[in-house]
């Protein structure tokens, strides 16, 4: 299924899993952790990469460039590719009216669960943030992790890979704000 991409910096269409219209509405809960080549793993990876059909994870991962191999894309490219991929994504389902995240922060290694043999976690147990917008949530997330004991390889990923130039380009694309108020339930 193709969805159009209104305003991205390097997709002008996005490819998803043929069922991917069936539903109404989604639940995205998501293991944030590591990611090799995105430095980090949350809510907008899994609306772009996750949600995509083999084509789309191709065209997702050279940003643009090619629909049949995901070798060969610029960095940047790439991250900028996963904010257009979810922007389409949120803009099908209601301007993501129609769409919540679960970000689960344990077991927090510099690898993500797509690798068949990651490294061990760092950060065992942050907790679980939820959000109605998937950039606010993913910085909410690093923001946390800035912060925790045995923080470094996680954090020195994310800086290696530019992982945070994937939130400056969906915010800049209009798919969320990495401004955040955190509340906390356990105190409410």
């Amino acid at each position: 299924m193709t969805l159009p991409v209104e305003g991205g910096t390097r997709l002008s269409e996005n490819y998803v899993g043929a069922v991917f219209g069936d539903y109404d509405s989604y639940l995205v809960l998501s293991h944030f952790k590591g990611h090799a080549m995105a430095g980090f793993g949350g809510a907008i990876k899994n609306i772009s990469i996750g949600l995509g059909s083999s084509e789309g994870k191709n065209w997702i991962h050279t940003g643009g460039a090619s629909r049949t191999s995901f070798m060969g894309g610029a960095q940047d490219a790439f991250l900028e590719a996963m904010g257009d991929a979810g922007k389409s994504v949120s803009d099908y389902l209601g301007n993501g009216e129609r769409i919540t995240y679960i970000n689960v922060m344990n077991r927090l290694s510099i690898d993500c669960d797509c690798d068949g043999n990651p490294a061990e976690p760092d950060i065992h147990d942050i907790g679980i943030l939820a959000s109605n917008d998937p950039v606010a949530l993913d910085q909410a997330c690093i923001d946390l992790v800035s912060s925790a004991q045995g923080n470094e390889s996680l954090m020195d990923r994310i800086a290696d890979r530019d992982g945070i130039h994937t939130l400056e380009n969906a915010e800049t694309i209009g798919l969320g704000s990495r401004s955040y108020r955190l509340v906390n339930l356990d105190q409410e």
